[in-house]
């Protein structure tokens, strides 16, 4: 019998636990993951393909000789000729990576134990992880000349300087990225730069959503089970009122805590910020008007997410189902996190791409980045798209309050589209 009842208690948890509500966004986290592993082949791949790089040879010495020889045989070339404008035009339109150029006297400063530069223009596309992998290949590369030509200089049994025998090339770099150019920096270090300025926002977002989001699904889900529901609709408040009374609630105390998590945030990478490299010095640094519209992007996006929670709530039967129904929302808020670590969304495929412009909780991380470069049509487009969003879910739920069928779980008198969805 001890048996039997187990077994029956089990069933019943099963049941009340899988359901279409919580078996479709794990089924979705999955097929993301199975992207993310498509993404993560993709950057293995790339790291192990030639880098597509342009080449400007205006000397005639050995070692310059050298410089092509290894950039032959490990690059692929889509220029190679004398002028330096044609082949950033070239590299760019082939979407390649860098345009190295081998000065005049190169290989007789070389030899003078002069410190020979090779003049590396980059092509930064975006300002994700897979954004600099390219470039660090070609650095690479770059590298190996340097142990190329220290080779040869040692085997002359030259008396110069051991340091320049070690290193005989440095390179002299500028950067472009979003028809900008960035003197004396690579990709690699700008992607830190970059990444350290805007990690903060895509953190806040997720933990905002999932504990806000949390708390406004856990709380219909708790009326329903302590029978307070039916009480709160019985009162002469608007339907409408109750909803965003519930929304402002919530959002003020998202806010409440996003402020103290800016501010803890904040204060731990300032503790890790070791270079003496900003953003500030390129160019790059936000001013004060726009970390308001960040702000501005933020709130929308929270109110977005809260809204769509709200709607979930409506779902949930007590207090067990709604946690369940939070998933789906944590989900939203991790994919855009996950994805622009990576690349920006500008590099995505153009299906990825109108996915990340869907979700409202992409728009906070992609408005931090566009603002970077006076790119205010996505910042608005962003803010107006998650302002829309927002309405169309406050829509929603006031519809199902106006209903008075929230309490009895259908839409219709034959039952219907609650009662179907939370089953």
């Amino acid at each position: 019998m001890r048996s039997k009842g187990l077994l029956n208690i089990t069933r019943k948890e099963i049941k009340e636990l899988l359901t279409p509500s919580t078996i479709v966004p794990v089924l979705v986290i999955a097929l993301f993951f199975a992207s993310m592993g498509n993404i993560m082949g993709g950057f293995q791949e790339e790291v192990e393909e030639k880098p597509v790089i342009g080449i400007v040879n205006e000397d005639s010495g050995e070692h310059s000789k050298t410089v092509m020889s290894v950039l032959e045989e490990k690059s692929e070339m889509v220029y190679n000729g004398t002028d330096r404008e044609l082949g950033s035009k070239y590299v760019e339109e082939k979407g390649g990576t860098a345009l190295l150029i081998i000065p005049e006297n190169f290989s007789n400063k070389i030899d003078d134990g002069e410190t020979g530069y090779i003049m590396v223009r980059w092509f930064m596309k975006g300002m994700g992880v897979m954004d600099t992998v390219s470039s660090g290949v070609v650095e690479g590369l770059i590298e190996e000349i340097n142990r190329e030509v220290s080779a040869t200089l040692i085997e002359r049994e030259t008396h110069l300087p051991s340091s320049h025998l070690q290193r005989p090339i440095l390179k002299e770099e500028s950067t472009i990225i979003q028809e900008r150019e960035l003197e004396d920096i690579s990709p690699s270090i700008l992607g830190g730069l970059m990444s350290s300025q805007s990690i903060m926002i895509p953190i806040i977002t997720m933990m905002l959503i999932m504990m806000a989001g949390g708390t406004i699904i856990s709380s219909m889900g708790m009326e329903k089970e302590d029978k307070t529901l039916e009480t709160l609709l019985t009162l002469p408040i608007k339907r409408s009122s109750i909803v965003v009374g519930k929304l402002v609630g919530a959002a003020v105390v998202g806010l409440i805590m996003a402020l103290i998590y800016m501010l803890g945030f904040g204060f731990y990478m300032q503790t890790l910020e070791v270079s003496d490299m900003h953003l500030a010095d390129y160019g790059l640094a936000l001013s004060l008007s726009d970390y308001i519209l960040v702000g501005i992007s933020l709130f929308t996006a929270l109110l977005a997410g809260l809204a769509l929670s709200l709607l979930l709530g409506t779902f949930a039967k007590n207090y067990k189902s709604a946690q369940t129904l939070l998933f789906p929302v944590t989900a939203l808020a991790l994919i855009p996190m996950f994805v622009f670590m990576f690349t920006d969304i500008g590099n995505l495929p153009t299906v990825l791409q109108g996915v990340m412009y869907a979700i409202p909780f992409s728009h906070p991380i992609i408005a931090m980045r566009g603002l970077m470069f006076d790119n205010y049509t996505i910042v608005f487009g962003g803010i107006l798209y998650s302002t829309i969003f927002s309405i169309v879910m406050i829509a929603l739920v006031t519809k199902i309050f106006d209903s008075d069928k929230l309490v009895t779980g259908s839409m219709s008198k034959k039952g219907g589209l609650i009662d179907k969805l939370s089953r």
